[in-house]
């Protein structure tokens, strides 16, 4: 049981962080420049999001 939680965990963190990546991906130059925030921080930003959300 203990392993089937933590894979579910797991997962679930794993779909906040490709959510979260797709929505940064998505915005143009001029929008991640008006958040502070360049490609290259995307998946940063993504991985502490999800991480921070479970």
């Amino acid at each position: 049981m203990l392993f089937w939680t933590f894979l579910l965990n797991r997962f679930r963190t794993w779909k906040r962080y490709r959510a979260t990546f797709a929505q940064l991906a998505s915005l143009d130059d001029r929008a991640l420049a008006d958040i502070d925030v360049a490609r290259s921080q995307i998946p940063l930003i993504a991985r502490r999001a999800a991480l921070a959300a479970s």
